[in-house]
């Protein structure tokens, strides 16, 4: 199936997930109430700059290891697609994760159009080398650093493991495990629907930050998700994004989670049980993913 001969009505329906999910503005609205809690209950340090943009902001949660060691640190990155939404709203994720002895970043990134989708790209790696030169500052190992994200969040963690990390200074290996939720990983298809105004792509940029083009540098375990109730072809970004990774070599586990649609999965970080959120755990830990083990 492809994308390139639907109509406009029906590029909207399959990668716009706000048509494709009418009521998107009641899950945001949990979401955010969730987070407000969460900040409330957990001792966070909150706004932390770790740029020179007003969105190069981070909140992190530090967390207790079981072996009172340093804790493994992982960072999230939200969707919004590249141009919307708020750390704010998903302080929520660090929940169960900081029970699980894990120290948990919510990063902000640089929005289209204030920038373009280069700058939204570059923006999330320097969040993540920030968080690996001061994780030390919250208790935490920044050996042991993982990511996980949804929609662009996804997108931006696929293009963290295409970056030559060693260009900045920083280990190869910088990122443990990566975990990215309904991601669109090409950015070509949202060149020709409605978000495209905010986001001011080209086609140049487009194929810039095309992560199914670009080789992963980063060797490390990659657990997929993508909701059953989204849309097929933006189902079909996640099994390309796996393929992808296959045919370099890699590993990953792909899951569908039955009845979710783009916004309802992240409900996946309230279940400790849930298969997300046990697999972020067991990356964070330098376990093995649990859909390896059935």
């Amino acid at each position: 199936m492809t994308w390139r001969n639907l109509r406009a009505d029906d590029l909207e329906v399959q990668f716009n997930p706000r048509r494709a999910v009418p009521d998107f503005e009641a899950y945001q609205a949990a979401n955010a109430a969730r987070s407000d809690a969460t900040r409330a209950r957990l001792a966070g340090r909150l706004d932390l700059a770790y740029g020179q943009g007003p969105l190069q902001t981070l909140d992190v949660f530090p967390a207790a290891a079981a072996d009172g060691g340093p804790a493994p640190v992982h960072v999230f990155f939200h969707g919004g697609y590249w141009r919307a939404q708020d750390k704010a709203s998903f302080a929520f994720v660090a929940d169960h994760l900081v029970a699980q002895g894990i120290c948990t970043v919510i990063a902000n990134y640089d929005l289209c159009p204030a920038v373009t989708l280069d700058g939204v790209v570059a923006a999330a790696r320097r969040a993540i080398a920030w968080t690996f030169r001061h994780a030390g500052d919250f208790g935490a190992d920044p050996a042991r650093l993982t990511l996980s994200g949804s929609s662009a969040g996804a997108h931006l963690q696929a293009m963290a493991l295409a970056h030559d990390w060693t260009a900045e200074g920083l280990p190869a290996d910088l990122i443990k495990g990566a975990v990215p939720i309904t991601g669109i990983y090409d950015p070509e298809p949202a060149r020709h629907i409605s978000v495209n105004a905010e986001i001011g792509l080209t086609e140049e940029v487009a194929r810039r930050n095309d992560a199914l083009s670009l080789p992963p540098r980063v060797r490390c375990p990659v657990a997929l998700f993508v909701g059953g109730a989204e849309p097929p072809l933006w189902q079909q970004q996640t099994t390309l994004y796996a393929e992808h990774l296959r045919a370099h070599g890699l590993a990953p586990s792909c899951r569908v989670v039955p009845g979710a649609n783009h916004f309802s999965i992240l409900e996946q970080y309230l279940d400790p049980a849930s298969a997300l959120l046990r697999a972020i755990v067991a990356l964070a830990h330098g376990r093995p993913d649990p859909a390896e083990e059935t």
